[in-house]
């Protein structure tokens, strides 16, 4: 078995393993954010902001630009969105398949 890419996988999860950092990558899908934008629509603290973002630069996932006092941050890595948006479908087919185990029982009931 090859370790090197089960770790390397493994890691990238691990990057991707916090609910900030997903609507962090969720909000950049249209564009460019700065700091400020990126709190404001996630409802994220500037200082665990600070920390995801550098995870997420980390793993090549974001880049960041300056311009003045400004910190702007977007998309780096598009196929991320591809993982994000098949986490999403799985998400969704467990919900309808709970609905469904839960709808047989409360016929049975």
């Amino acid at each position: 078995m090859k370790q090197g890419i089960h770790v390397y996988k493994a890691n990238l999860f691990k990057a991707l393993s916090h609910p900030l950092r997903l609507a962090i990558l969720d909000a950049l899908r249209d564009g460019e954010k700065t700091v400020t934008q990126l709190q404001e629509i996630t409802g994220g603290e500037q200082a665990s902001m600070s920390q995801h973002l550098k995870v997420l630069r980390n793993h090549h996932f974001v880049t960041s630009r300056r311009d003045g006092t400004l910190s702007y941050y977007r998309n780096e890595d598009p196929d991320v969105y591809r993982f994000l948006d098949l986490g999403r479908q799985i998400y969704e087919q467990q919900v309808t398949r709970r609905k469904s185990e839960l709808d047989a029982i409360s016929r049975l009931g």
